[in-house]
């Protein structure tokens, strides 16, 4: 028998039983709908997380103070007082690979202005700040090398910070604000950037420099920097580039060869590497689940196949006995499991597209279809029909033509 008519045999037995074949195609349907959706899911956060990490600038390279040792114990990141004003002053000299730097000194306060009060973080930064992120101011200006030197009292805020004080869109360039019973010179306001990396709200910020930060908010803590933030200038050079902050930093707290970083340096890609792997892990587990609920389509195609076989019983004795082979009754039940499971699978495909196209339409969840992933479903359901057809085929094919025929 031509594959040609063995293909027209299996589709006409198929569609004698058209409720049957639907319900047995709905477990494939399913479980390929779930692993499209959940690989657009976890594609589309992984992409929302690179996005959100280049949003903050390009080529970074971040340090921080933490990674020493006392008494055979290792403190966390950021525990460290080891990071000062001269670190930033050698690292902009004795580093060519440096493009911009910029120091980090962070603190959360109450900010009152114009009868509101509103708390924010207060992050002292360089000029060099809005260079690294990418970052445009909207209205004034951002404070000068000479406000940093001198530790002027002088803010550029953030458009959150703005809205919640002074009223949306406002214009507060000249007016003063008050952070721990100081008075501050609003001269600038950025543009929006929206979520950073880690999810916060970049807007909900007021910059400072970072000396003012340090010698009037931070108190006993005032002469330490939380953080640098370098923008590399080539990309193709950051292990370079690190290698020779490490140097220099080394160099600066005196650390004796052998003797562990008192802090420590992360590139952007390590930090995106960090955040992804999360997001990775819990998509291989749900990816897991729907894998799962093609097998047990996969099952389900096994029972109706040899459901099928028997009630066919007469069938195939008959068709023995007229001249078809075993190898062609294997092969009609095995095309009618292969059909099942890819038509099913193709249906899941644009099941899935749909339903990723309306968690991103009604609920704003960031989804992303690769094509490999489809090729991947698509293929899976095929091999998920020669594997589970398999057995019921070959059962078909086994039959005695004589006892076929006498089957009741």
């Amino acid at each position: 028998m031509s594959l040609f008519m063995i293909f027209r045999v299996a589709l006409k037995a198929l569609g004698r039983n058209k409720m049957r074949t639907a319900l047995t195609m709905l477990g494939m349907i399913i479980g390929v709908a779930a692993v499209i959706t959940m690989v657009a899911l976890g594609n589309g956060a992984q992409q929302q997380i690179e996005e959100q990490v280049q949003s903050g600038g390009t080529n970074l390279i971040m340090i921080r103070a933490g990674n020493y040792r006392r008494g055979g114990v290792s403190s966390g990141m950021g525990t460290s007082p080891r990071l000062k004003a001269k670190d930033v002053a050698a690292l902009r000299e004795q580093v060519p690979g440096a493009q911009y730097l910029t120091a980090s000194v962070g603190t959360r306060d109450q900010v009152i202005a114009a009868g509101q009060n509103w708390q924010t973080r207060i992050e002292g930064c360089d000029i060099e700040l809005p260079l690294i992120r990418y970052w445009d101011v909207d209205l004034g200006t951002f404070f000068t090398t000479t406000d940093v030197n001198s530790a002027a009292k002088v803010a550029v805020l953030g458009s959150v910070v703005r809205d919640n004080l002074f009223g949306e869109g406002s214009d507060p360039v000249g007016q003063t604000i008050r952070i721990r019973n100081q008075s501050f010179k609003v001269v600038g306001v950025m543009t929006t950037k929206g979520s950073g990396g880690f999810g916060e709200d970049q807007d909900d910020t007021i910059f400072a420099p970072y000396t003012t930060v340090q010698r009037k908010l931070r108190g006993r803590d005032g002469t330490n920097i939380s953080g640098i933030t370098i923008s590399a200038r080539d990309a193709d050079r950051m292990e370079q580039t690190t290698a020779q902050i490490e140097e220099v930093l080394r160099a600066q707290h005196e650390l004796i060869p052998g003797q562990d970083n008192d802090f420590m340096v992360r590139t952007q890609d390590d930090m995106m590497s960090m955040m992804t792997s999360t997001t990775q892990t819990m998509t291989m587990f749900t990816l897991a689940i729907a894998v799962v609920s093609l097998i047990v389509g996969g099952i389900g195609i096994m029972n109706i196949m040899l459901v099928s076989v028997t009630e066919r019983t007469r069938e195939i004795g008959l068709r023995m006995a007229v001249g078809a082979k075993g190898q062609d009754v294997l092969w009609q039940f095995l095309v009618e499991a292969m059909a099942i499971s890819l038509v099913g699978g193709l249906i899941g495909v644009g099941l899935g597209f749909g339903i990723s196209q309306g968690l991103t339409q009604f609920l704003a969840w960031p989804t992303s279809v690769p094509a490999d992933a489809v090729a991947v479903s698509v293929g899976f359901a095929a091999v998920i029909g020669i594997v589970f057809g398999f057995y019921p085929a070959w059962k078909g094919a086994q039959l005695d033509p004589i006892e076929s025929l006498r089957f009741e």
